[in-house]
Order: C-alpha cells, then sequence, then structure tokens
C-alpha cells in the first residue's frame, strides 16, 4: 500500500469529482475536491501543495489548461504532479499537455476509477 497522499481533484461534474474522490479516500489518501480551477489556485498559493492534481479541461470559467500555464508561470506548487483527466483525447489537446508540462494525460472515458487511481500513483511514485 502507497504512503497516504495529499490529492486535489478538479471537475465541475459533481458526479465524478465524489466517484474519483471516494476512490483515493477509500485507499487511505486525503483528498480535496474542487469545481473550478480559480478555487484550487487559490488553494495551491496559501496551503501545503499536494502530490497530484487531477485536473479537468473544460471547466466554465479558466480551463485546466489556463490554470497549469498559470501554475507554471508562476512556479506555483513544483513538486507537484498536474495530470490532465479529461474527456478531450485530441491530438491537440495531448500536444498542448505536453507544452505546459503535464505530468501525465487520462482520458476519463477509457480509464474506470481504478485505473485512474492505478495511474496517478504511479505517477507520483514515479522517481
Amino acid at each position: 500500500m502507497p504512503a497516504p497522499y495529499k490529492v486535489y481533484i478538479v471537475d465541475d461534474d459533481r458526479f465524478l469529482l465524489d466517484m474519483y474522490a471516494i476512490k483515493f479516500k477509500n485507499a487511505g489518501h486525503e483528498v480535496v475536491a474542487f469545481q473550478g480551477a480559480e478555487d484550487t489556485l487559490a488553494a495551491l498559493r496559501k496551503e501545503t501543495p499536494p502530490a497530484a492534481v487531477l485536473l479537468d479541461v473544460v471547466m466554465p470559467g479558466m480551463t485546466g489548461f489556463e490554470m497549469l500555464e498559470t501554475v507554471r508561470k508562476e512556479n506555483i506548487a513544483p513538486k507537484t504532479k498536474y495530470i490532465i483527466l479529461s474527456n478531450q483525447g485530441l491530438d491537440e489537446d495531448l500536444d498542448k499537455a505536453k507544452e505546459l508540462k503535464a505530468d501525465g494525460y487520462i482520458i476519463k472515458a477509457l480509464a474506470i476509477p481504478s485505473e485512474v487511481y492505478a495511474k496517478t500513483i504511479a505517477i507520483i511514485e514515479k522517481p
């Protein structure tokens, strides 16, 4: 069993947010759920950074890519792993994630919650 990690999950879909949060909490991790990028940025700026941020792309207000761009530009929580968790799997989205140095990219429709969990832990623990 991996050490307990603090994980932020950012998604405007409350059902998905709860579903992923339960998966991580049941495995003993601390989860903070956010329904928007702006709130997540505020928390990243003032709290102890999480091990990972699972970040949806399409959200009202600031998109996940815009949030990641801000994080990189301002060097917020540089040791945190940023993982895109999106239904968008187009080449330009994957390219944009690479350009913004995302640590991972998971397409929601192609991964059940236990796979999202396993991939996230693998990314956190990758040296």
